[in-house]
Formats: structure tokens, C-alpha cells, sequence
């Protein structure tokens, strides 16, 4: 990489970058976010589909985005720059289609089609949205390298670009539950209007709109400053290049595989927890006020913790941060798993905690992502942000793959019956209860254990590859 080299004045990095920065990941997570906690119940309460057969589509649909991440992360590399930048150009150009993909996944006009168009209808608006979002997070993510080479300036954009995902999840999380749900004469919570309703339909559309303006304001107040390299076929050595020479260089650093492995553990534990406590709150404590009052809380997590992302880092490094973060998800899950409560208070109280965890996470993988490439470009002297990005997000897909495929087996093993106004057994409800705790505690236990024993950056070598690498950047200016 190196600076700008066309001669005019570039906005010094501050605040308006951190802004917009931070309202691409909205954007992002207004259709993630609608989709990870709620899509399921869509299917399940008012299309009728079995849990298994949803659950079978987000495996196959996540591990086609995985190899779509690659294959896009490959592209962008080999876009040329613009004027106005590479990477929110890509974003911003796809941005279009992906949210009105996002609209269409909710439509429940053919309700009572037979199951094979249900499905069909499912199978395919459901994996066009996902390749098209790989389109749009693919070239945003990969921006954090070039809008600024300083690590504390990256650490700054990782905790707001958390800050955008929780406020996406708290207006989501705190709302949603509250518009869809209604109570039946019995006190047991129900789709409101029952059978192919369409209120997911209009919750879809607003926040389809909604996302779309985020990119907008991502794309208008972003600045990219550092001139991401040309991977162009005129270069000899870049043609020869295969797409799995360039997935395999990536493998081959430890570092990548610790950032990989990690975050695959921790999407299972995290996106698996989040389908399953809608069924818990609405079936297991008939309760969707509190799930209403508990996103609000666990979104607010990250809020409290990304001012003190930028002290913490420069104090303890990445590493130890993400090493607590797992620890403490591990034990508010397994506390849960054992105690097997019925007070909503406390479990709410655990849950919380829990995501204070995920959240210490949250709040500083994105800078080692960056962190990583730059590990990468010091041992080996090539840096492709684009293909590395997207080699770590073809991980992050897999963890959602197995999460959502988890989710949607765990419905069928415990009995879960279909439908919008369904009433489920204790026997059936006890079974979700165990599944929504045990399988997270576990899934965080490895997440701790590949960041302790593989994952290398410690604050020690982040700070020795930082200085490297801006003393590679002085010297190629200087000799420019």
C-alpha cells in the first residue's frame, strides 16, 4: 500500500470517518440482523416450514456466501482505484439490490402454495440476498485498511462500526418482538395475525429503507486515504495467480487461522444463541416484553464498551481482550445450562453478562483483521485486504452456517411444533431451553482455546509489525 499520490489535500482522519464508518455496519446489520433473529420464526410461524428444512437452507445458503466472499473479496482487489476510492464505490453500487433482496425474503402472499413453492421461494430469494451481501460487506469491511494505516485509528473504527451493528440491533431487538407478537386468549404468545400475515412484510420494507440510507451516509462521509494496491492482469506474477493459491496463502499464516477459527466459534455460539432466545422468551417464559427489554440491554453492551476499546487496547492488546471476552461467555452459558432457571430475571441477568463477552469481542475484531493482514504483508511482502477480508468472512459464514443449520435441527429434535399460533409441549420447551445454553457454553470453550493456544498477535508483536510496516510506507514515499 501506499498514500494517495494525486496531488490533492486529503481530509485529515477524524470523526466524520469513525460516523460514516459506523453507518455501513447499520446498514449491514438492518438486514443481518433482521435475518440472524428473526428470519427462522418467519419461516417456521408463518410459512409452516419445518425447523430442520430451514435450518438445511441456512447450512447450504451460508456455505455458497463463504465461496461467494472469496470470489468477491478477489474482485474487488482487481477493481481498479477511482478517484473516488475502490472500495465504497464497489459497496455502494450493490447496496441497491441486496436491500431489496432483503425485502423480498418476507413475502407471504403464496402462503398457502404448496410446500415445494414455499420452499423454492425460500431457497431462492434467501441465497441471492446472500451473495448480494457478500457484495456490499465484502468492499465495506475491506475499507477499514485504506481509510487509515494508523493501528489506533483502526481500533477507533472497529468499536464504532460495533456501535452501528448494536444500534441496528437494538432498534431491531427492541421493536420487532413487540410488532410481530400478540397474546391468544390463553397468554400464549402468537404471530400477530396468525397464519399468512403480512406484518413481517412492512417490517422488512422499513428496514430495507433504512438500510440503504445507512450505506448512503457510509458512502458520503468515508474518505479512502491509503491507495490500495492494483492486482491487475497486467501484472505477470498477479495472472498466475490462482483463486486457491491466494485462499491458501492466506490459510497458511497463523494467525489467520486463529482470527479464523475464533471467530468461527464464536458466530456459532453467538448467532445460535440469538435465533434460539426468540423461541425461549415467546414459547419457554411467554414473555416478549422481556426479550423487547433484554436486546435493548445487550445492544447497549457494546455502547458502554467501545469508549473504553481505544484504552483497553492500548493498555492490554487485542488478544487479551478477545481471550476475556470468550472466557466470560463461557461461563454465563454454562452457569444458565446447570441452573435450568424459570425466573426470567435471572436468566435475563446471565444473558446480559454473557454478551458483555461477545462484546469485548465485538469491539476489536475488525482491527485484528486488520491486524492479521498486516502480520501477513510483514512475512510474506504482499498485502491483499479485499481477498484477506474475505477469507476471514468466508469463516464467519461457516459459523452462521452451522448456527442456523443447528438452529433449525434443534426445533425438529426437541419437537417443535409450526405454525403462528402453535402451543408447544413442556417436555418440548425444556429440550429448547438445554439446546439454547449447553451448545453456546461449548461453542465459546473453543473459542477460548484457539485464542489462547493458536492465535499469535499479542500487543508485543502488533506494535512491532505496526512500526515496520510505516517505516516500509516513509521509505517507499521517499524514494518515490
Amino acid at each position: 500500500m501506499s498514500s494517495p499520490t494525486s496531488g490533492a489535500a486529503v481530509r485529515p482522519f477524524g470523526m466524520r470517518d469513525k460516523v460514516g464508518y459506523m453507518f455501513g455496519d447499520f446498514g449491514n446489520d438492518f438486514m443481518f440482523v433482521l435475518a440472524s433473529s428473526f428470519l427462522m420464526v418467519f419461516y417456521t410461524k408463518v410459512m409452516g416450514i419445518p425447523g430442520a428444512a430451514v435450518g438445511l437452507l441456512f447450512l447450504i445458503a451460508r456455505i455458497i456466501d463463504a465461496f461467494a466472499d472469496v470470489t468477491v473479496g478477489i474482485i474487488v482487489d482487481r477493481s481498479p482505484n477511482t478517484p473516488r476510492g475502490k472500495y465504497r464505490v464497489f459497496m455502494m453500487k450493490m447496496a441497491a439490490p441486496a436491500v431489496i433482496f432483503s425485502f423480498l425474503m418476507y413475502q407471504s402472499f403464496f402462503v398457502n402454495s404448496s410446500m415445494g413453492v414455499r420452499m423454492a421461494y425460500m431457497y431462492v430469494t434467501y441465497i441471492i440476498w446472500g451473495i448480494l451481501y457478500s457484495c456490499v460487506n465484502i468492499p465495506y469491511g475491506s475499507m477499514a485498511s485504506v481509510i487509515s494505516p494508523e493501528p489506533a485509528h483502526r481500533t477507533s473504527l472497529s468499536a464504532f462500526r460495533s456501535v452501528g451493528a448494536s444500534c441496528a440491533g437494538l432498534v431491531i431487538g427492541a421493536g420487532t418482538p413487540l410488532i410481530i407478537y400478540e397474546k391468544d386468549a390463553a397468554g400464549n404468545q402468537i404471530i400477530r395475525g396468525g397464519e399468512g400475515s403480512n406484518i413481517f412484510m412492512w417490517v422488512s420494507l422499513v428496514f430495507a429503507i433504512c438500510s440503504f440510507l445507512c450505506y448512503f451516509i457510509c458512502y458520503s462521509l468515508s474518505t479512502e486515504r491509503v491507495k490500495a494496491e492494483d492486482h491487475h492482469q497486467a501484472d505477470a506474477e498477479a495472472e498466475r495467480k490462482s483463486i486457491m493459491h491466494m485462499v491458501s496463502s492466506a490459510f497458511s499464516s497463523r494467525s489467520m487461522v486463529g482470527i479464523l477459527g475464533s471467530a468461527l466459534a464464536l458466530l456459532m455460539a453467538m448467532l445460535f444463541l440469538g435465533q434460539m432466545v426468540n423461541y425461549l422468551y415467546a414459547d419457554y417464559f411467554h414473555n416478549v416484553g422481556a426479550l423487547s427489554i433484554v436486546s435493548i440491554l445487550v445492544s447497549l453492551t457494546v455502547v458502554v464498551l467501545a469508549p473504553f476499546a481505544g484504552p483497553l487496547a492500548k493498555r492490554f492488546g487485542h488478544k487479551t481482550m478477545a481471550v476475556s471476552g470468550a472466557l466470560l461467555g463461557t461461563i454465563g452459558m454454562s452457569v444458565l445450562y446447570f441452573l435450568h432457571t424459570q425466573n426470567v430475571v435471572v436468566f435475563s441477568a446471565l444473558y446480559v453478562a454473557t454478551y458483555f463477552g461477545i462484546g469485548l469481542f465485538n469491539v476489536i475484531c475488525w482491527a485484528m483483521i486488520t491486524e492479521v493482514i498486516d502480520d501477513i504483508e510483514v512475512k510474506k511482502g504482499m498485502r491483499e485486504d479485499a481477498t484477506c477480508y474475505s477469507v476471514y468472512s468466508f469463516a464467519r459464514k461457516l459459523g452462521q452456517a452451522f448456527a442456523g443449520w443447528f438452529s433449525g435441527a434443534a426445533l425438529t429434535w426437541i419437537g417443535y411444533k409450526e405454525g403462528a399460533t402453535a402451543v408447544q409441549s413442556q417436555e418440548t420447551l425444556d429440550g429448547l431451553y438445554r439446546y439454547a445454553t449447553l451448545l453456546p457454553a461449548v461453542f465459546f470453550a473453543i473459542m477460548l482455546v484457539v485464542l489462547i493456544f493458536v492465535y499469535p498477535l499479542n500487543k508485543k508483536r502488533v506494535d512491532a509489525n505496526a512500526a515496520f510496516l510505516k517505516a516500509k510506507r516513509v521509505a517507499g514515499e521517499t524514494e518515490a
